[in-house]
């Protein structure tokens, strides 16, 4: 992953813990590097040591704190780093989602080694439509449930997401029904 994506793990973690929290999970991560480059990549290995050091560190379920880092991703750090690419993607969060299978192809032209998940939307209603996420990186079913969630809070849209299929029981996508 690119180093933008443990940047905000630090971020979200400091704002919300302290300076001190990120260096003890920094340390229970086993992770060394010093300061993350937005635009170098990094293992993905290291973003999973790093939510697992701050699970236990924080004494929460990893799937919260993928939680929580979707949605702040959304908040702070997609719309005040990356607004031009987010405005672009719509004007609410249905036509955002709408576009999302098209909007990685944005962000490729930003970072070239890209290895997006896909994104395809089925079923769609005036009230609501399902959000099929294929990804190769397993565990992070939780943090697509935070950014929509985030989104949802960028448009001012109360939106309630449902995981309805896992890839965990054997599909080859994790299905979300977002409604509002």
């Amino acid at each position: 992953m690119y180093g933008m994506v443990n940047k905000t793990v630090q971020k979200l973690i400091v704002s919300r813990h302290g300076e001190a929290a990120w260096c003890e999970i920094k340390r229970r991560a086993g992770v060394t590097v010093d300061i993350f480059i937005s635009s170098e990549s990094y293992p993905d290995e290291i973003t999973y040591k790093l939510v697992g050091a701050a699970s236990e560190f924080l004494q929460l379920p990893a799937e919260q704190v993928l939680r929580e880092f979707g949605e702040y991703w959304v908040i702070e750090t997609a719309q005040k780093d990356y607004g031009y690419l987010m405005t672009a993607g719509g004007r609410s969060l249905p036509e955002f989602l709408i576009n999302l299978p098209r909007f990685h192809d944005r962000v490729a032209l930003i970072y070239p080694n890209l290895a997006p998940p896909e994104f395809e939307v089925t079923d769609r209603t005036e009230r609501s439509l399902r959000l099929h996420y294929i990804s190769h990186r397993p565990g992070l079913t939780p943090f697509v449930e935070g950014l929509l969630i985030g989104l949802g809070k960028m448009f001012n849209t109360a939106a309630r997401v449902t995981l309805e299929r896992s890839r965990a029981d054997g599909g080859k996508a994790d299905v979300f029904l977002v409604e509002w």
